[in-house]
């Protein structure tokens, strides 16, 4: 339980720094990318509130990186990404990382999901890992899909 509201202060966290950034969309996705791998790192130092103090810190720096590479993501750089993980989580075997790359820009990425699951409500879910690469850094994000009733995945935490 503790654990749970730990993650959901981290959630309201990035969201509140994703507001307050200026720079459009793709900085906005790369500030909540690099919030949540922040926030993951900062989860495994320390006990008690010295670890909620990590948390703390892992998620304004991850947001603070996570923002610049954001910056730098372009349209088509997004379109890739989207594309790929749709298509990972559909039928990607588990712990398989699937790639994608913007020959244009050089930006890349990976997406490794985990086994599908289903959830209180019925859906199917995957876990997954995604990275960004952008300028020679890469920022790790964990996250969440389900599967819609129309076949996409919905991104239900990142």
């Amino acid at each position: 339980m503790k654990r749970r509201a730990c993650y959901l202060a981290i959630g309201f966290i990035a969201l509140a720094l994703a507001a307050c950034q200026q720079g459009g969309q793709k900085q906005t996705l790369g500030t909540l990318l690099g919030a949540v791998g922040g926030a993951v790192a900062g989860s495994q130092i320390g006990k008690g509130r010295g670890q909620l103090v990590a948390v703390a810190a892992g998620t304004l720096l991850g947001s603070f990186l996570g923002s610049e590479i954001g910056k730098s993501l372009d349209r088509a750089d997004r379109i890739a990404m989207e594309n790929t993980t749709q298509r990972t989580l559909e039928s990607a075997p588990s712990g398989n990382a699937v790639s994608w790359r913007n020959p244009d820009s050089g930006h890349s990425g990976t997406v490794t999901p985990q086994p599908s699951y289903q959830n209180a409500s019925g859906n199917y879910c995957r876990e997954y890992q995604q990275t960004i690469t952008v300028g020679g850094r890469t920022e790790t994000a964990y996250g969440t899909a389900c599967r819609q009733p129309d076949g996409s995945w919905k991104i239900v935490n990142g």
